[in-house]
């Protein structure tokens, strides 16, 4: 366990405002809000899903702001999702950049025909940056280690 010394008033503004920019992720995804998702990474992100964190090729990989309202559009198809974020450890943090790993477990609830809900063990990695002051996602990569699908009664 890492000893903390004390940290100035900036550095924990900077350390709050970093978990809220990974909470505001998972509020957006769940308000299927993808531009309000979008705005949370520069111009210039790179995004990095692994669907099999034990596979080192990714599955996908994004390299603009832009290139990611095909994958938030993507929670559309599922009728409600929950991210239930876990712990975010901030592992690294100066000169304006950081970096953190957050746990998630997303619930994705589909209805129809069928019930059905599906649950991922996720992880990110995430390379963040303060531009003009607020914290932005410059790399984010996504691993899965594990799905589960069940159909509901």
């Amino acid at each position: 366990m890492a000893k903390h010394a004390g940290i100035s008033p900036e550095e924990a503004a900077d350390r709050l405002a970093i978990r809220e920019l990974i909470e505001a992720y998972a509020h957006c995804a769940d308000r299927r809000d993808a531009k309000g998702q979008m705005s949370l990474f520069t111009p210039d992100t790179h995004f990095v899903i692994y669907m099999n964190a034990r596979d080192p090729t990714p599955s996908r990989e994004i390299h603009s702001r832009e290139e990611l309202a095909e994958i938030f559009a993507d929670l559309k198809r599922y009728t409600a999702t929950m991210h239930f974020l876990g712990q975010t450890s901030i592992l690294t943090l100066a000169n304006e950049r950081g970096t953190a790993e957050t746990y998630c477990m997303p619930h994705h609830y589909s209805s129809g025909r069928t019930q059905s809900l599906m649950i991922a063990a996720l992880r990110y990695t995430d390379t963040i940056v303060k531009v003009d002051g607020a914290w932005l996602f410059a790399e984010r990569k996504l691993y899965v280690d594990w799905l589960e699908q069940r159909e509901l009664p």
